[in-house]
């Protein structure tokens, strides 16, 4: 399959000696619960691959079919099941923790070895002349989950990650359910983790994000998945992400869960607001943190997502100023949006 990209607007440039050196291109959309897109830059209705900001919709059948309970997952468990971790020791005890519960272990794991994103951890698995494993993959909480959901359901653990397999398929129904998008539409690739990625227009993303936010029009037993999440987040931000340098884990910690955020590879991001009814999902074209980055601080501050305070106490991920290696200011950010 190929398909042509989008001419997307600027949204976010560089600029050095008052001079653009490099810039940034994307799109977003704003939506409520229902769908309707409310603002937006760019083409909000193309497909794109949402990567990891899904997570919270890969788990959703982890929770409903019962499995989460069954397993006696904890709040901070069911955050792990959420994240892109950084792989310090709460999230890699907490994966094994979770295996030893439902009696596979890291093997059992399909994600593949992942050198920590914590300088830490990678440093003391060095100093020990130890391989990273699976384990230490920032996807490995979801994909704990599934082993857990593919148990509950009596299906194969070999093949959890078949996306015509029945954990799959939950998981497929479930993204197009708080999407709104048609489960046939979910066209779905491979990722980074092997787990399918599902291919959905942004406004779609951002509908799912509005919905897991603000769950009041739908099932019973989906309001309850979804509270358990928001609870599991505002509760354990630092399972979502990690301490060192992760906007997931800062927003939601900062706005004391009022935010339920998520990123994806190459430039996605997802947030919720909750008691808001709005949903906000962004693609930078060329994957890169730095604009995205700027960019979510920026609509953040323009719809009065974040307060004062909070935006004070996210400032350093709006990347200004630019500095040199001596600390100098060199250059700046610009948002155009």
């Amino acid at each position: 399959m190929t398909s042509s990209f989008p001419e997307n607007p600027v949204l976010v440039r560089a600029l050095r000696g008052g001079v653009i050196e490099s810039q940034h291109r994307g799109s977003w959309a704003l939506v409520d619960s229902s769908g309707s897109l409310l603002e937006g830059a760019g083409a909000c209705e193309e497909p794109i691959f949402a990567r990891s900001s899904v997570k919270a919709f890969q788990a959703l059948p982890l929770v409903e079919s019962g499995a989460a309970e069954r397993f006696a997952y904890t709040d901070s468990e069911l955050a792990l099941a959420l994240s892109s971790h950084n792989a310090e020791a709460v999230h890699t005890d907490g994966v094994r923790a979770i295996l030893d519960r439902i009696g596979l272990s890291v093997t059992d794991l399909q994600c593949g070895p992942q050198e920590p994103n914590d300088p830490s951890q990678r440093a003391a698995l060095r100093e020990r002349g130890e391989a990273p494993t699976s384990v230490h993959n920032n996807c490995s909480g979801k994909h704990a989950g599934f082993l857990a959901l593919a148990l509950h359901l009596g299906a194969s653990v070999s093949d959890y990650l078949d996306p015509h397999a029945e954990p799959q398929l939950l998981v497929r129904q479930a993204l197009a359910d708080m999407s709104g998008v048609d489960s046939e539409r979910l066209w779905f690739a491979i990722d980074g983790c092997s787990a399918p990625t599902w291919r959905l227009p942004l406004s779609g993303l951002a509908t799912a994000f509005a919905r897991v936010a603000n769950p009041e029009g739908l099932s019973v037993e989906r309001r309850a998945a979804c509270a358990w999440m928001q609870r599991a987040v505002a509760a354990h931000p630092g399972m979502i992400a990690g301490e060192h340098q992760r906007l997931c884990t800062d927003l939601a910690r900062i706005t004391e869960g009022r935010l339920f955020p998520k990123i994806g590879a190459e430039g996605v991001y997802g947030i919720g607001v909750r008691g808001g009814d709005r949903g906000l999902a962004l693609k930078m074209d060329d994957g890169v943190g730095r604009g995205l980055h700027a960019l979510v601080l920026a609509l953040l501050e323009r719809f009065d997502f974040a307060t004062r305070e909070e935006l004070v106490a996210l400032r350093t991920w709006r990347g200004n100023p630019i500095t040199n290696r001596a600390g100098q200011e060199v250059g700046s950010l610009e948002v155009l949006a």
